[in-house]
């Protein structure tokens, strides 16, 4: 019995290895697509500035032009001053050049406020590179460890399911049938008893049943259904022995009494 329930807790430890091993390959793929996705929202990010400041590049082009319009206008009003022969003429050709005036002031404004912006964003952009550049960094650094860790996975499963067949060739067709199932239906299927529970469950066992465990037999969990076993290797010490008392020792003697007293 004591090398069935060695075995079932090996073949167990062998089990939780692998189960561990695929929920951490199950995990890898997830890390490169963070990495993936980190690159491509710091992409998409420098992309945006780098249109913003083509179009503030475009702008100040169209704002030159209708400058460079309104001035030529402006000076076609001022040659025609002389030429004028009614005030009304005269303060027509002053509205005009008043009008084209203010213009150009205000477009030389905006020109001003979209070179404003476009230092901004050429510092946004530089930025930007600069985190484009860290990512894919970080990304390439995660592929190399994440495949690096699937051929270590791998080589480890590899000697695990080596393992595991030979620990399972050990034990008895009935015994491994039961395991399974409890394994499959419990996660774990066989659990140590201590301090009179089911470490599996954490539910108290009955004396009877603690009693057997302790005497060496593998018995079934009364709530959980998993195989129990009971490990010498981690019971309490015994209680040192006490000294037996004797009585009247540690008392003080007795003073003799006077005669005649």
């Amino acid at each position: 019995m004591q090398t069935l329930i060695e075995n079932l807790v090996k073949l167990q430890a062998v089990e939780l290895e692998r189960n561990r091993l695929a929920q951490e390959a199950r995990a890898l793929p997830a890390e490169v697509s963070a990495a993936e996705a980190a690159l491509a929202g710091a992409e998409r990010q420098s992309a945006a500035v780098s249109s913003a400041l083509s179009r503030e590049e475009q702008g100040r082009t169209r704002l030159e032009r209708e400058i460079d319009g309104h001035r030529q206008k402006a000076a076609r009003f001022r040659a025609q001053q002389d030429t004028v022969k009614t005030p009304e003429q005269a303060a027509a050709i002053e509205h005009e050049i008043a009008f084209a005036a203010r213009e150009i002031a205000r477009l030389e404004d905006e020109e001003l406020a979209s070179l404003e912006r476009t230092e901004e964003q050429e510092g946004a952009l530089k930025r930007t590179r600069a985190q484009v550049e860290e990512f894919a960094g970080a990304l390439e650094k995660t592929r190399e460890r994440t495949s690096l860790r699937r051929k270590e996975q791998e080589e480890q499963l590899a000697a695990l399911n080596a393992e595991r067949e030979q620990v399972r060739q050990q034990i008895e067709p009935d015994w491994l049938a039961r395991f399974d199932r409890l394994a499959a239906a419990r996660g774990i299927g066989i659990a140590l008893a201590q301090n009179q529970q089911c470490t599996g469950c954490r539910m108290g066992l009955r004396p009877q049943i603690w009693n057997q465990l302790r005497e060496g037999q593998l018995l079934s969990c009364d709530s959980c259904s998993r195989l129990l076993y009971w490990d010498p290797a981690i019971a309490p010490a015994p209680k040192q022995p006490q000294p037996e008392v004797i009585p009247g020792a540690g008392r003080a003697p007795r003073k003799p009494r006077e005669a005649g007293a």
